[in-house]
């Protein structure tokens, strides 16, 4: 069984789309890190598509995503519309494509436009010295304050998954890998939280803290202490995880 849904301005191209997929293998150029999922970018017109193949599920999840929860090419497809009726950033969602056997889920495809960038936030992290790079980050700031402010909780809030184009002095932030969304109205530790994963240093923490108090007019000191206790309850969890899986795997070395 195969299950398709196309944006309404693509559908006169639906067996183009479809021929895209089927060829998946063949065509375009592959991008980004292939560790779980694969990603490539196809020439289609006037546009360059960004099609995300995902991991095929292991029996379990291939069982769940056939018969109970919507598949991660489906959330994205929707949390991608659901962005940009809100008026936040994100390439634009294309269609979703699914195949099913008897047991449920073998693959699926999530297609949008490929946006050509400047930056991800990850330089942010890695270059201290980048070009603009505290406005850039307080930009990035008043962009997650609009997300959570429309209520909206991106659970991968991580370095490269916020794309950064500058247009003359002016940074915009687009979302990508955006299959885990929840849409609810946030409290002051879960929008703390939400910044818990995109750096591991101090002082883009008080940068982000100040802007983020500038903004709400909370206390600084306030916004500062809970933003870096979540930020270093992540790092000591992330490190304490990965010590966890060198002692498990010590024989793959």
């Amino acid at each position: 069984m195969k299950k398709k849904c196309i944006h309404s301005s693509f559908e006169n191209q639906s067996q183009l789309l479809e021929k895209t997929v089927a060829d998946f293998d063949t065509i375009g150029s592959v991008f980004g890190n292939q560790n779980r999922n694969t990603i490539r970018v196809v020439s289609f017109g006037d546009l360059s598509l960004n099609i995300k193949s995902f991991k095929a599920p292991g029996l379990i999840k291939k069982i769940i995503y056939g018969n109970f929860r919507k598949t991660k090419a489906e959330r994205s497809y929707n949390y991608a519309n659901n962005l940009l009726d809100k008026n936040i950033g994100t390439p634009k969602p294309i269609a979703y494509f699914e195949n099913f056997d008897t047991l449920g889920l073998t693959t699926s495809f999530y297609i949008s436009e490929h946006l050509e960038v400047d930056l991800t936030f990850r330089e942010l992290v890695e270059q201290p010295n980048f070009p603009d790079h505290e406005l850039i980050l307080r930009q990035f700031v008043r962009f997650t304050h609009k997300l959570h402010e429309a209520e909206i909780l991106f659970k991968d809030h991580s370095p490269g998954n916020t794309l950064i184009k500058k247009e003359q002095n002016q940074y915009y932030f687009y979302l990508v890998d955006l299959n885990r969304m929840d849409f609810k109205s946030l409290s002051f530790k879960e929008r703390m939280g939400n910044f818990s994963r995109l750096t591991p240093k101090k002082e883009m923490i008080a940068v982000m803290s100040d802007e983020y108090a500038q903004i709400t007019g909370m206390d600084y000191e306030l916004v500062f202490m809970e933003m870096w206790k979540q930020t270093s309850k992540f790092q000591e969890k992330f490190f304490r995880k990965r010590r966890l899986k060198k002692k498990l795997f010590f024989w793959r070395k």
